[in-house]
């Protein structure tokens, strides 16, 4: 072996490489608030780590020809969108690794929890109410946001559901600063996660 061979077989293994290696079958599945940048981020992740990227909403929308998540909510009710809700995100999941964005909510139901934690390491983007309501409180397809005061009913949210938010595997910080910074944050806390935990969460992984 030459002197160059040798300083690249030496050479860490980057850590975009050691998650896709360690996720094996499994997802990265992105949870959280609406508005703390789950598709953003998710799209950049999923680059970083050359993975396809999917958005639950999107898949959701495709699955009813095209009607947007408001059109739904307001054609059939929210129980209706989540038992849908539930079985795309299941389907999506056995799909091999992916990037996977989930709506606000998702995460609340426990089978989709479960599911989760079978098939996949889960991230919280966790942010605070007045950086939420910046982001989405011009936007009109958030149909849980539709009420008098929208800026009391996110840190309602924010209060019913962090407790089931912070049952993911790992938690990260949304907040103003360059969607790069947030990335490499998701990139670091993964690796240190699946590396940490190693072959036992590969062969994990491995077996669904």
């Amino acid at each position: 072996m030459t002197e160059t061979a040798a300083r690249q077989h030496d050479a860490p293994t980057p850590p975009e490489a050691a998650i896709v290696a360690a996720l094996g079958r499994r997802c990265i599945v992105l949870v959280g608030m609406m508005g703390v940048g789950k598709s953003t981020v998710g799209r950049r992740l999923a680059a970083r780590l050359q993975i396809p990227f999917l958005d639950a909403d999107h898949e959701i929308e495709a699955a009813h020809a095209g009607m947007t998540i408001p059109e739904i909510f307001a054609g059939y009710g929210e129980p209706y969108f989540r038992d849908g809700e539930a079985r795309v995100i299941a389907r999506l999941l056995d799909g091999g690794p992916c990037v996977l964005a989930t709506g606000g909510g998702a995460f609340m139901r426990e089978e989709t929890r479960d599911r989760i934690r079978d098939k996949a390491v889960s991230l919280w983007l966790q942010a605070d109410g007045d950086v939420i309501f910046r982001r989405v409180k011009r936007r009109a397809d958030r149909p849980l946001l539709q009420t008098a005061d929208p800026a009391a009913t996110i840190e309602r949210l924010i209060a019913e559901r962090s407790p089931t938010y912070r049952l993911a595997d790992l938690t990260v910080a949304s907040r103003d600063v360059p969607h790069e910074k947030v990335v490499e944050e998701c990139v670091d806390a993964l690796h240190a996660h699946l590396l940490s935990h190693g072959a036992a969460s590969s062969s994990s992984g491995e077996t669904q």
